[in-house]
């Protein structure tokens, strides 16, 4: 009887260790926390920016928040547009006052012009409308570099640590000054 009295007493006791303070607790040693910052690279940044700005131009600009720069998209495209759409006007005018001069009509806005002059108009315009048209794509492709590399630059590690600056100090002899650049690079 002794013995089932001992073996319930030890179970109490062990069941209720918690209870009366006696747990075990573990040791934990002690975890050192990064102190440097993690940049969270997306490698689909660029290729996202890029892909916005080829659906509308400007979107990939407002994609990296640089929205100073969408005027300036829209600005060097309408512009390009314009002279395109104007020499294309230009060109069909000379070209219809010559097909009329060669019907024998006389009755155009370009009566003061014989038919190489318009013939000279047309090559002009032509070209103009030709030019613009390809700057017009040289933009549209520069939209979309631009946005594609601003992304790019964006993920770059840019502080304090790292800095060039130029120092300008006079030589002690000649008494011109002389021009340096020093890289410092603090760890």
């Amino acid at each position: 009887m002794h013995k089932i009295i001992f073996i319930g007493l030890f179970l109490f006791t062990a069941g209720n260790a918690t209870v009366f303070g006696q747990s075990k607790t573990k040791k934990t040693s002690p975890i050192a926390k990064d102190t440097l910052k993690s940049n969270d690279i997306d490698p689909l940044t660029p290729a996202k920016a890029a892909f916005y700005s080829a659906v509308l131009p400007g979107l990939g600009q407002a994609y990296n928040k640089k929205y100073w720069k969408i005027p300036l998209v829209y600005g060097a495209m309408g512009t390009s547009l314009y002279y395109y759409i104007d020499s294309n006007k230009k060109y069909h005018q000379y070209r219809d006052a010559y097909k009329r001069r060669l019907e024998g009509y006389n009755d155009d806005n370009y009566t003061y012009l014989d038919k190489t002059r318009l013939i000279a108009g047309q090559k002009f315009y032509q070209r103009n409308r030709d030019l613009s048209a390809l700057i017009t794509l040289g933009f549209y492709v520069l939209n979309i570099v631009d946005a594609n590399v601003d992304a790019a630059l964006i993920q770059f590690n840019v502080d304090e640590n790292i800095s060039v600056k130029p120092i300008i100090y006079p030589n002690n002899v000649t008494l011109k000054t002389n021009v340096g650049l020093t890289i410092n690079y603090n760890f």
